[in-house]
């Protein structure tokens, strides 16, 4: 959801700055939909440790919550 008002937001003509918090709403968006994905990464994890599992569904969202933490170390790691 939070990445679709990002996306929304976008659309409409909203552009960033020369910082990352430059336009807060864009920054704010983006933050809580990195954010969401890595809590349902961990949260599917947690399922998988404790519950035992097996679901495709998540699995996927582990890897999707793997990725999206992957992607923010990177960026806050690497100035570009």
């Amino acid at each position: 959801m939070f990445f679709a008002v990002f996306i929304g937001l976008v659309a409409s003509g909203q552009r960033g700055g020369d910082t990352f918090f430059s336009n807060p709403w864009l920054s704010w968006s983006i933050l809580l939909a990195a954010g969401t994905a890595v809590a349902a990464g961990g949260a599917g994890l947690i399922c998988i440790l404790t519950h035992r599992e097996r679901s495709v569904a998540v699995l996927a969202t582990i890897v999707l919550g793997l990725l999206v933490l992957a992607w923010m170390i990177v960026e806050v790691s690497a100035p570009h």
